[in-house]
């Protein structure tokens, strides 16, 4: 898999090939960007002025309404749900989800001549080993519950890990194994090893928070200030020509959303509480990014993707005087008029802010509305840098890079699968878009919705007449629903929704 620096240095040789960073926000929602969404109570300017510069996307969306499947498919090009994960995330030590034979994005720019890292978090899956006399299980069906401290407490910490982000075509990894702030183990990964090897068992997690194995010197307000320095690090040290790709993976905004989390930097930024501020945090980090980048003279080369994995919570989630669980919005709508949050099948649960910025490349102050999948990414940059995909890898992924140039361009892509985090389904085309199997949410936040129930009525939207979701059509427009069930079913028949490369 790996190649030869000879073969590097060639590669690397056609200055045409832009470097790439993707800075990937955790819960971000379409209306938290203010650009995207004028009422918005948290202050965006870098994210704005990325948009000023660029493009910004209305209609772009992940693969997933939660994470694991979502970077799944960034990653790979590849619906999640053609993997072993068909619901649900992991919960912190499953074995890795994408296999190390499988294309990612990182191998197919590094097999033409990119330095390629990831720094931040992971959340994918790794191998983990066993203390001697261990009779933890590793095969068991994905996904995992949450693991007791007994479980964790067998983990050799000190072992390699095996099947990461080494193995799947990154030069560089500095990370966390899952959420850094709300999911154990809590400690940094540098490259396939623990810096320090998580000892400590720690019981107390706030609400949304959970307890269990953690480095002696962790600590969780630092998680995103780690990682944008180890960003804006490496971009510094890339100045010998050689293009690269980096895949900055933030924790914010994320929960727990209460001030302990919030870095000192970014306390009291918004008008939007503590989630409010982690946003202001993401903003903060690309204008890190765009400020090393400038610094490096490499920022008119450099192709800068800022996005979500998934759509936003309500706001913060706390326990009440009274003990009962609500959400703090802050009189803010993080998913921005769209129906739905994190989870959710609806919009406000997948439809992603996506601004793209090159300079001299993409018209200044271009908005596209042209239907785009964040697995479509994989095609996009191997387009841009020259490399051949191979015909079984990024079934999913479209070219859409000629929207780059011209916004107005009429995008490659004229459907897409949406996936919620209890594995309902929905197919959208052109204005129309047919939730099958389930009347509700599909996802956990409020309001709660279950796993489809197969041959049960679904959900029928015309989202140009109601954008909002609110008016089902599903028992007055028979003959649409059973059009988009067929791309459905052909998608799952074929193996591919994507035309080969």
């Amino acid at each position: 898999m790996s190649q030869s620096p000879q073969n590097r240095n060639s590669a690397a040789e056609d200055q045409g090939r832009p470097n790439i960073v993707i800075v990937l926000a955790d819960d971000m929602g379409y209306g938290d960007v203010r650009v995207l969404n004028p009422r918005s109570r948290i202050p965006t300017p870098h994210m704005d002025n990325l948009a000023a510069n660029g493009v910004s996307f209305t209609d772009a969306h992940a693969a997933s309404s939660v994470c694991t499947p979502s970077r799944y498919a960034l990653l790979t090009g590849e619906y999640c749900w053609r993997s072993g994960l068909h619901h649900g995330v992991f919960a912190g030590y499953e074995p890795p989800l994408i296999s190390v034979e499988k294309e990612t994005i990182a191998r197919l720019l590094r097999s033409v001549g990119y330095r390629t890292a990831a720094i931040g978090k992971w959340h994918l899956g790794l191998g983990y080993g066993a203390v001697k006399g261990s009779s933890l299980d590793f095969t068991r069906p994905i996904p995992w519950p949450v693991a007791t401290r007994e479980f964790e407490e067998q983990i050799d910490f000190a072992a390699p890990l095996s099947g990461g982000p080494l193995e799947l075509g990154f030069d560089e990894f500095f990370g966390t194994s899952g959420c850094p702030t709300c999911q154990p183990p809590y400690g940094w990964i540098d490259g396939d090893r623990f810096i320090e090897p998580p000892d400590v068992y720690d019981e107390s997690a706030p609400y949304t928070g959970r307890p269990g194995m953690r480095s002696a010197s962790w600590k969780h307000s630092d998680a995103d200030p780690i990682i944008i320095q180890h960003s804006v690090d490496f971009i510094g040290k890339q100045s010998d020509g050689e293009p690269f790709f980096l895949y900055v993976g933030l924790d914010a905004p994320h929960e727990p959303c209460i001030d302990e989390f919030v870095p000192a930097i970014a306390r009291g930024r918004s008008q939007a509480g503590p989630r409010g501020d982690l946003v202001w945090l993401v903003d903060h980090a690309v204008g890190e990014i765009v400020a090393a980048l400038e610094a490096s003279g490499q920022v008119d080369n450099t192709l800068l993707i800022v996005t979500s994995d998934n759509g936003a919570l309500p706001g913060d989630r706390v326990i009440d005087a009274d003990g009962v669980e609500v959400y703090r919005s802050y009189d803010h709508d993080p998913s921005g008029g769209w129906r739905g949050h994190k989870a959710h099948i609806w919009e406000g649960g997948h439809r992603e802010p996506l601004l793209i910025q090159w300079p001299n490349r993409i018209p200044p102050g271009s908005v596209c509305a042209g239907l785009v999948c964040l697995t479509d990414l994989v095609a996009m940059t191997a387009a841009l840098a020259g490399a051949k995909i191979p015909e079984a890898a990024a079934v999913d992924s479209f070219d859409v890079s000629p929207l780059l140039a011209n916004p107005a361009h009429l995008s490659p892509r004229t459907s897409i699968i949406h996936h919620s985090q209890r594995g309902v389904f929905a197919v959208r085309r052109d204005s129309w878009k047919a939730i099958f199997d389930s009347e509700g949410s599909g996802g956990w936040p409020p309001p709660s919705g279950g796993p489809p129930v197969e041959g049960s009525r679904g959900q029928l939207y015309h989202l140009g007449d109601d954008p909002s979701e609110t008016r089902n059509l599903w028992d007055v427009q028979p003959d649409i629903v059973e059009s988009l069930r067929t791309i459905l079913d052909q998608a799952r028949a074929d193996g591919r929704t994507a035309p080969v490369m």
